[in-house]
């Protein structure tokens, strides 16, 4: 089942699925509960992340090529950072970039397979790992570069934690709908030019890998979503370089699960 989140004409917030642009079918229910159909359609006044995330584990550098163009060995373990739960973006809504990051511009799209935690994980081997996936939606890890590599302290959470920078939708796919996450194909469209082309087959670490390592000691919460890394061909490494600037139209596109849309505005 495709899922989305959405406002209504009256202000509510629902779950939502049979979603036709206008329309949804009404679901109660939460990821952990399990949802059902109330059998009631919706007008959808506006689109909604699909989830609020417990917490946003990021995965760095698990595309060879990602790592090749960044002058990286790949990892021997996969590199863990955060994003602040506070720089989620609406799907359609602006991706808003702050003045500290216009002179000059330096912030970067990053297309990424999103992995939806159903139930509560801990030391979870990876050939059940699976089995704690409520499903998939697609996100954008937007970065600032120059906050990222220098005025970061030497860590990444900074530059990719700036309001907005984490674009999530447009909505979350069931993992009964998805056979093998490690067979999906990844593009990113700036401005209708294909940016990014990648295979979720090429990740250095799987989906069930991943969790395995996440959970191992550690607890991860209903909600959990875990970024697993972005393929080649981001703005930074281009010659020359390619940024977001403002009035940008960045595209996010894993199928089944739909296309993630959105533009690109000046804070002031």
């Amino acid at each position: 089942m495709k899922i989305i989140r959405f406002v209504d004409d009256q202000g509510s917030v629902h779950h939502g699925y049979n979603y036709s642009g206008s329309k949804a079918n009404l679901l109660s229910g939460n990821i952990i509960n399990g949802f059902n159909d109330e059998e009631i359609c919706l007008p959808v006044k506006k689109l909604l992340c699909p989830l609020e995330p417990t917490v946003i584990l990021c995965i760095g550098l698990n595309y060879t090529l990602h790592a090749n163009e960044f002058g990286a060995a790949p990892p021997k373990y996969p590199i863990l950072f955060m994003k602040n739960p506070g720089s989620i973006c609406h799907p359609d809504d602006a991706i808003i970039l702050p003045e500290s990051c216009l002179d000059p511009l330096q912030v970067d799209y990053e297309t990424e397979l999103v992995v939806i935690i159903g139930r509560a994980a801990k030391n979870v081997r990876a050939e059940d790992a699976l089995g704690y996936v409520f499903g998939y939606t697609i996100g954008n890890d937007v970065s600032a570069r120059r906050w990222q590599k220098e005025a970061g302290g030497g860590q990444w959470v900074r530059g990719k934690s700036f309001d907005t920078f984490c674009p999530l939708g447009p909505a979350m796919l069931t993992a009964d709908e998805i056979e093998d996450p490690q067979d999906l194909s990844l593009e990113c469209f700036l401005n209708g030019q294909q940016m990014q082309k990648g295979q979720t087959r090429n990740m250095l670490f799987s989906v069930a890998q991943l969790i395995e390592y996440l959970s191992s000691g550690t607890s991860l919460l209903p909600g959990t979503i875990i970024m697993t890394g972005t393929p080649d061909g981001v703005g930074f490494v281009r010659k020359p370089p390619v940024f977001l600037k403002p009035g940008d139209l960045v595209e996010m596109r894993i199928e089944p699960i739909g296309t993630l849309r959105n533009r690109v505005a000046a804070e002031r």
